[in-house]
C-alpha cells in the first residue's frame, strides 16, 4: 500500500485522528501537546493518534494528504480540519467541541 492509501485508511477508519510528533501520553513537541490538551479538554478522550517521528514516509506523506506543511494536523471524520493554530482557535470559539460531539 503506498503512503496516499495508507494515510487515507487511517484517516477514514477513525473518527478522530492526530498526526503528531510523539504520543497522546508522551507529545515530542509542544504544538503537539497542546493538540493533545485540546482534544482531552473536548471529551475526546483517546483520539486515533499516529507519531510521525516513527515513520518518515508518514510524516511527509500527510503533508501532501492535506496540502499543509505542518504537524500536527488533525481529521474529524475523515475531513482535515487544522493544525494546533486552528484548533486552538476553533476551541476557544467552541467550535471543535460542536464538531466533535457531531
Amino acid at each position: 500500500m503506498d503512503t496516499q492509501a495508507q494515510i487515507k485508511e487511517i484517516v477514514e477508519s477513525n473518527p478522530v485522528v492526530l498526526f503528531m510528533k510523539g504520543n497522546a501520553q508522551f507529545p515530542q513537541c509542544g504544538f503537539s501537546g497542546r493538540a493533545i490538551q485540546i482534544l482531552q479538554a473536548c471529551g475526546v478522550d483517546k483520539p486515533h493518534t499516529v507519531n510521525v517521528l516513527e515513520d518518515q514516509d508518514i510524516r511527509e506523506g500527510v503533508k501532501a494528504y492535506a496540502n499543509w506543511p505542518t504537524i500536527p494536523q488533525l481529521y474529524v471524520n475523515g475531513e482535515f480540519i487544522g493544525g494546533s493554530d486552528i484548533m486552538t482557535e476553533m476551541y476557544q470559539s467552541g467550535e471543535l467541541q460542536q464538531l466533535l460531539k457531531a
